[in-house]
């Protein structure tokens, strides 16, 4: 693989760029404190400001590190992120990567996570050189596994009390995953259209 790190991403609508400390009151007021976005993360909402200034610190000093994928997502128009999407984890061995993300409430159902995440899937394999992208999420929360669903991702199945959110639930997983043979495969028959 060709490990390039957090390059910035542009879309029609979206720019995907790597985080700065001073997106840390953006961040705490769109999203990280937010409980209905954190309510099927692993994490509990922030108490200040200060703590995401402090998680923001620890994810800018890891952007030297060419494996480190982790963007804000900007709307065009607007000069603050309202979510984010990064690798949470990068297998070397099998070129694949699993994808996370969340977005602020308030701007949910207008398509933007899927707009990031399909310039994620293009990025990653086309430039990066994974074989495979995988993501899960919560039976209890469909929204995110349509995101998945939208961007070509298949479901491969389900892992029970897989996961337990911040709030101590135990959940079940759905496992989404997409091949570059099909991503290929359904860009050329898009582009033959």
């Amino acid at each position: 693989m060709n490990h390039l790190g957090t390059l910035i991403l542009k879309t029609d609508r979206l720019t995907l760029r790597p985080f700065s400390v001073e997106d840390a009151p953006a961040m705490y007021k769109n999203w990280a404190n937010d409980p209905k976005v954190t309510r099927f993360l692993t994490w509990r909402p922030h108490e200040s400001a200060e703590a995401t200034r402090n998680l923001l610190a620890g994810w800018v000093s890891q952007y030297d590190q060419p494996h480190t994928y982790n963007w804000c997502i900007v709307p065009e128009g607007m000069q603050e992120p309202v979510g984010n999407i990064s690798v949470v984890h990068m297998m070397d061995d099998t070129e694949s990567a699993e994808i996370g993300y969340c977005l602020g409430s308030s701007y949910w159902n207008r398509g933007i996570m899927s707009e990031a995440f399909a310039a994620v899937i293009e990025f990653l394999f086309d430039r990066v050189g994974v074989n495979r992208i995988c993501a899960r999420h919560s039976v209890a929360n469909p929204a995110s596994g349509m995101v998945m669903q939208k961007c070509g991702l298949q479901k491969e199945g389900l892992c029970r009390q897989s996961f337990r959110s911040s709030d101590g639930q135990l959940h079940d997983m759905a496992l989404y995953a997409l091949l570059r043979e099909d991503f290929i495969r359904d860009s050329n028959e898009s582009a033959a259209v």
